[in-house]
């Protein structure tokens, strides 16, 4: 398999560079050195059928001739005639184990194009115990060995891989790779290369085919643009540019960022000298959290030729320095994408065990932040050739990759193929909200903010579009709060426990309506449904308000603070478990105890008032424990 990597070609083909002249001819036969010394010659004007009759003639004069035996051996490589050339070598070795060391190397690489791997491996042992000295080839022949050893056992124990083109709306005659998916699998961003130029193209799924995919209006230009990523929410793209001039570009290649508003895409615009340098930038994935950046360069500080990076954007929305990943090795890393649910990266790398050239991997992100052990995605996944370009939709099941397998429609062409369970990502939902307005039900532009509930720390911040609509990803093993605003509205919260499990199955959908902080005649704030404090949290049985609770709280005095005409009641509610005046004790309590932090937080108490109820409004039943949950509650009213 072969893959652009934005504008240039890697073909790691064979090359044994094994042109090789011993400096002693081990024959008494003047006739086959002169036809051997004939040979030498015509191999350095390319001549290889020429050189191969002379080194043949060599060896019918002297059999045992074993300069012109690793020389003929080395045109069948030159011809891609391996059967030949395994032949030759192993006559060499043969005659004599000690004279040529290399001719082990050479056969094992050999043997390796012949999908040998176990023999080849055993050779490649050979040569490293003999006595060559070289040890550039031996580097070379410890990092064989490696990739020798995984094939021989990957080719016994196949992954299950079954690839299916995405269809001609997609695949054309021209090459078309880098795919990139919106989280909701409908929407496929491509590159496409036509003559020499790269664009990207839009397909959109209908009734489960990809219609035909349309240029990238607002991104496309005479220039070549690739090596794209689209947010799992589809209104941000990021994207690769070469050789641009007096946009605030930094070097050769660098990368560009585009949004969605109103149906069009932002004219593009380069990151800063935050993330650019000089130095080469491409190959962006971006994470679920819309903070999350993460690429390949070969920016100051890279192991090898090019490394992966990381930019986590900061609270005041400015990019961080790049990050090198520990798993980068001294050869090429790259094309990376991060799986929406934050925690598996997908990339390629020439320098760790695999098939050979480029293989794909996955990498875990540990609890301390760092990332695991690369593990190959195996055999048919990777082959002998370059592999890359892979993304995995948001449920985990389905891969896409470009390939330039037999029977494609021409070139490069995209595929896609269900993901082997051990090789997908954690589990991942989504959340689908609406927003409009409680009295009008008119769509709002209003701020969806989710907030893991045990660091404190917003996972992702949006706003919704024009019709009201929003799209997050959230990843499993969280505790998630949302918080819905507006100016001059009440704000919304609610609380989604995933720490057990999510599905992408089973999203959450949300229609959520906000209520205007309207004034009457009198310029008095009107009152409204109770807003429900969904992440107001207490220890149990106790009216101590639990760590948890500060980030909605500090919401309200928030709200409390931007509306100084604002007047509430904090009222506090319980399921039916103990006895009555318990539970009406209890209640009025955890209001008095919401009550007394916003007068902490600098709100006049005239401005305030709190009430228990007890368990005298239940608004779900008591006969389970969800309903139980959803009565012991703290809510308050305008008044």
């Amino acid at each position: 398999m072969r893959y652009f990597l934005f504008g240039w070609v890697l073909l790691c083909l064979p090359s044994f560079a094994v042109a090789q002249t011993f400096t002693t001819t081990k024959t008494t036969s003047e006739k086959a050195a002169k036809a051997y010394s004939e040979g030498l010659a015509e191999t350095q004007h390319n001549n290889i059928a020429v050189a191969q009759g002379y080194f043949e003639q060599a060896l019918r004069a002297d059999p045992k001739f074993i300069d012109a035996k690793l020389a003929l051996a080395d045109t069948y490589v030159s011809a891609h005639d391996y059967f030949k050339a395994e032949k030759a070598f192993t006559e060499v070795l043969a005659i004599d184990t000690l004279y040529a060391p290399l001719a082990f190397f050479l056969l094992a690489k050999t043997e390796w194009e012949l999908d040998k791997y176990a023999a080849s491996a055993s050779h490649i042992r050979s040569y490293l115990r003999s006595s060559a000295k070289n040890e550039k080839t031996r580097k070379e022949a410890r990092s064989m060995l490696r990739n020798a050893d995984f094939a021989a056992q990957a080719v016994l124990h196949p992954v299950a891989f079954l690839p299916k083109s995405v269809g001609p709306g997609v695949n054309t005659a021209a090459a078309e790779y880098f795919p990139s998916l919106t989280a909701d699998a409908q929407t496929l961003i491509f590159t496409r290369r036509t003559n020499s130029n790269e664009d990207f193209y839009q397909s959109t799924r209908k009734d489960s085919s990809w219609q035909t995919a349309q240029p990238l209006d607002g991104i496309n230009t005479y220039l070549n643009e690739g090596a794209q990523a689209i947010s799992p929410d589809g209104t941000w793209l990021v994207f690769t540019a070469c050789n641009r001039q007096g946009d605030g570009s930094q070097g050769s290649c660098d990368l560009y960022w585009s949004q969605r508003k109103n149906d069009k895409w932002t004219e593009p615009m380069p990151f800063s000298n935050s993330i650019n340098s000089s130095a080469w930038e491409a190959q962006p994935t971006i994470g679920a959290d819309n903070k999350t950046l993460i690429f390949a360069s070969g920016r100051p500080g890279t192991r090898g030729s090019y490394d992966i990076w990381q930019s986590i954007r900061q609270p005041n929305g400015k990019w961080g320095a790049p990050e090198n990943l520990n798993i980068n090795t001294n050869g090429k890393d790259h094309t990376p994408f991060l799986h929406p649910d934050g925690e598996t990266l997908y990339f390629a790398s020439d320098s760790l065990p695999g098939m050979g050239g480029s293989d794909l991997y996955l990498s875990r992100r540990q609890p301390d932040g760092t990332w695991g052990t690369p593990e190959n995605l195996g055999y048919p996944i990777n082959t002998k050739g370059e592999d890359g370009m892979l993304v995995v939709s948001l449920d985990g099941r389905t891969a896409y990759l470009a390939s330039d397998r037999p029977g494609g429609a021409g070139e490069l062409d995209i595929y896609s193929f269900e993901l082997p369970a051990n090789l997908r990502p954690k589990p991942v939902t989504y959340a689908r909200a609406k927003v409009t307005d409680a009295a009008t039900h008119n769509p709002l532009v209003a701020k969806v903010d989710f907030v893991d509930l045990k660091t404190g720390q917003t996972f992702i911040s949006a706003n919704t579009r024009a019709d009201g609509t929003a799209f997050v990803c959230l990843p499993a093993g969280k505790d998630y709060a949302l918080n819905v605003s507006k100016p001059k509205y009440l704000f919304y919260s609610e609380n989604f426990n995933l720490t057990e499990a999510a599905s992408f199955d089973k999203p959450l959908v949300l229609n959520i309506e906000l209520q205007s902080i309207r004034t009457d005649t009198t310029q008095k704030i009107t009152a409204g449904k109770p807003i429900v404090l969904r992440n107001v949290f207490f220890e149990t049985g106790l009216a101590t308000l639990r760590p948890q609770s500060a980030n909605e709280l500090d919401r309200l005095v928030a709200l409390l603070t931007d509306s100084p005409a604002l007047k509430i009641q904090i009222n506090g509610h319980t399921d039916n478990v103990g006895d009555d005046q318990s539970n009406f004790t209890l209640s009025e309590n955890r209001a008095k105890a919401v009550f007394e932090y916003l007068i902490n937080k600098g709100i006049k108490a005239e401005r305030l008032k709190f009430k228990g109820f007890g368990e005298t409004q239940p608004t779900d039943t008591n006969d389970t424990a969800e309903g139980r949950s959803s009565n012991r509650r703290t809510e308050f009213i305008v008044w």
